[in-house]
């Protein structure tokens, strides 16, 4: 029966990305099919397999072990600022993205990033049908941040046209920034932590394949990284430290406004209409959850979660998910989880197009003009790593 739904859940999806194309006749099939292969064998790799069960189990290692290493930093600067048993959400979850953010600055600066990020890019254009800087960006995004990425390729944003430039910000908006992983880490699984990131790079290419299909002309396909001004080491490690410190002030304030928010629209409605806001969106999206593989006992709550995760952001939604982790069957957990690993929300849309607007003021009010589309975009997208993740749990 899974089978089906998950069958079903795939043909909604497609069905609701081709209803948004702009270039149906455009659409290539083959690297869409390959794709959804790639996405299949691995989340079975990832899920069901020894060898998958230790890749994750590395990953997730090396990330504690670098958490341990930022509360070594974070103990030093916030000692006895916690009551013995407590674990503070902003010091334990968003302090260590400062020495995740110093850990990205040294490798960027060492020039093992980029390498890296060039040449697997290299090797996905070659399965997605898609150009190399396309290929290039998606893995940048993972690896930097869906407002950093775009540094990175300044000197190519003026010179874009519209369709490619879609693509760019659809893939930013559908990844998650390494910077950040391991605070997702604290609050889900790392095995669907993972699973989410590596699936969710592809689904980026194949949604964006059918929404906005384009042939890049080879001659046009060039991939000319934009390498910021040489700083000194210590010039490099401040000006991280500074922006990882940055990063975890933005995401405490805005789940402090986000949760806020949401606890007396919540109030509002149960006065008003007796039911919840957050129930109230559980109702609209159960019908995303179960073609996604969610039991319909269990769709309403996890349709809530789904919904928070879109009109706030996915930290509020993981929160959320741990605490009502327990009410789940294992398998909605999983489902929900790979749901949840994106930048797919309201929020992104500013985001994207302010960092574009900062670099290329032009480019920047045509993503702000596509910006709605985008987020569709990226929700399919997270919506398909689900069904993917359901066929294999």
């Amino acid at each position: 029966m899974k089978y089906v739904i998950a069958l079903v859940g795939l043909l909604v999806v497609f069905g609701l990305a081709f209803i948004a194309s702009n270039n149906r006749k455009n659409i290539k099939i083959k690297p869409v099919i390959l794709m959804i292969i790639i996405q299949i064998v691995l989340a079975f790799l990832l899920l069901n397999t020894t060898l998958g069960y230790a890749l994750i189990k590395v990953f997730a290692d090396i990330f504690n072990k670098l958490l341990e290493y930022a509360d070594a930093g974070v103990s030093f600067v916030f000692a006895g600022i916690a009551n013995k048993g407590q674990a503070p959400f902003f010091l334990d979850v968003l302090m260590p993205i400062v020495f995740i953010s110093v850990l990205i600055g040294i490798f960027q600066y060492l020039k093992i990033l980029p390498f890296i990020m060039k040449w697997i890019g290299f090797v996905l254009s070659k399965v997605n049908g898609m150009g190399k800087l396309e290929s290039y960006n998606a893995i940048a995004s993972a690896m930097l941040g869906q407002s950093e990425v775009f540094i990175t390729v300044k000197k190519q944003l003026g010179l874009l046209p519209a369709n490619r430039l879609y693509t760019l910000c659809a893939s930013a908006m559908s990844t998650v920034s390494m910077s950040i992983v391991g605070s997702y880490m604290t609050m889900i699984q790392p095995k669907y932590v993972v699973t989410a990131l590596v699936i969710n790079l592809f689904g980026g290419f194949i949604i964006s394949s059918i929404i906005n299909p384009y042939t890049v002309d080879p001659n046009e396909d060039i991939l000319d990284i934009q390498e910021t001004e040489r700083q000194s080491f210590f010039e490099m490690l401040g000006e991280y430290i500074l922006d990882g410190f940055k990063v975890a002030i933005i995401v405490g304030a805005m789940l402090i406004g986000f949760v806020a928010l949401m606890a007396a629209i919540n109030d509002v409605f149960n006065l008003i209409f007796h039911i919840t806001f957050q129930q109230l969106l559980g109702y609209i999206f159960s019908p995303v959850a179960v073609i996604m593989g969610v039991p319909m006992s269990e769709a309403v709550q996890a349709g809530g979660i789904m919904a928070e995760k879109l009109v706030t952001n996915e930290f509020v939604a993981m929160m959320d998910l741990s605490k009502m982790s327990k009410s789940f069957d294992p398998r909605t957990l999983g489902i929900i989880s790979v749901f949840l690993v994106s930048f797919a929300n309201f929020s992104s849309i500013g985001i994207i197009a302010g960092a574009v607007k900062s670099l290329n003021e032009k480019n920047g009010n045509v993503v702000a003009k596509f910006g709605l589309k985008l987020l569709y975009d990226a929700t399919l997208v997270s919506v398909l790593s689900a069904v993917i993740v359901s066929i294999v749990l």
